[in-house]
């Protein structure tokens, strides 16, 4: 492949050494780096996030940590064009872009391009998970095949999340939700990338998971969440979905102990490892797996 056009992918599991992995592979290839986690793009958020230390970002070049205001949404769509640049920009400089992070959707939208569906109104969303509710998956499931005979052997019919959303795309638009994918084109050609995927044993990630939360309320963790609580942040905002944010703020108002916070903080992260390790094996099937 010519350099020039070659574009790393790096992905895994939270804790799993991707940022270490991604500074030994930039070094070897002229590299710079870009981040694809959705948590990592908040200015406010530095240590809950595990963001890259400012000694690593002065080894290498990193973009797209830290730069976007947690009181304001930020959106997949946002990131895409941001990325795109970035790619853009560091090949004209004769560099390799490393795009490295742990959100699925992020890559997804850089591999496949971003679905144009149109926004599903309220009443037809939750009709549609009323039905799921009161059919059960397995009758939804047989439900959706008479809507849109499309989606058969497409997915798993156990994947309820999946299931709903192709119900209600097909309902609301009359289209199937893989006309809408077949729509979508990829700004850059699939034979562009080296995708990279880190796997690490059950018993090691949860090692490193436990060893990664100490570290950051040894750095600071509790002072970050402190300085956030006086942005008086709206409970429906991104900054919720942090790892750590809300246990925190639970232990600053003295409703549990620093040990249980810290417990309830590890029990989110495994969970949160649970679902990307599910994700990648279902949608990154192609990607070179690096059991480290």
């Amino acid at each position: 492949m010519d350099k020039k056009s070659k574009i790393i992918l790096i992905a895994g599991p939270t804790a799993s050494g991707k940022s270490k992995f991604a500074l030994i592979i930039a070094k070897k290839n002229n590299g710079e780096i870009i981040n694809a986690d959705s948590m990592q793009v908040y200015k406010q958020f530095k240590i809950l996030t595990a963001r890259p230390s400012k000694a690593d970002q002065k080894k290498i070049k990193h973009h797209l940590y830290g730069f976007a205001d947690v009181r304001k949404t930020f959106s997949a769509g946002q990131w895409l064009k941001l990325v795109t640049k970035k790619i853009k920009e560091i090949q004209k400089r004769g560099k390799v872009p490393i795009v490295v992070g742990g959100t699925g959707l992020y890559f997804q939208s850089l591999l496949q391009g971003l679905v144009k569906i149109p926004k599903i109104p309220l009443k037809i969303r939750n009709y549609s998970r009323k039905l799921q509710i009161k059919l059960g998956q397995e009758k939804f499931y047989k439900r959706l095949l008479k809507l849109d005979k499309k989606v058969k052997n497409k997915f798993d019919p156990n994947d309820t999340q999946r299931t709903i959303r192709a119900y209600e795309i097909k309902k609301y638009t009359k289209k199937s939700m893989y006309d809408w994918f077949k729509e979508t084109k990829p700004i850059f050609l699939n034979n562009s990338y080296q995708k990279f995927y880190i796997n690490l044993d059950k018993g090691l990630l949860l090692n490193k998971i436990e060893k990664r939360i100490n570290k950051m309320i040894k750095n600071g963790a509790v002072s970050e969440v402190k300085k956030i609580l006086k942005l008086k942040i709206p409970i429906k905002n991104s900054s919720y979905k942090v790892i750590g944010f809300l246990e925190l703020k639970d232990y600053l108002k003295k409703e549990i102990s620093l040990n249980k916070a810290k417990e309830l903080m590890a029990i989110k992260t495994r969970q949160y490892a649970k679902r990307q390790i599910t994700w990648s094996n279902s949608r990154m099937k192609d990607w070179k797996t690096l059991n480290l």
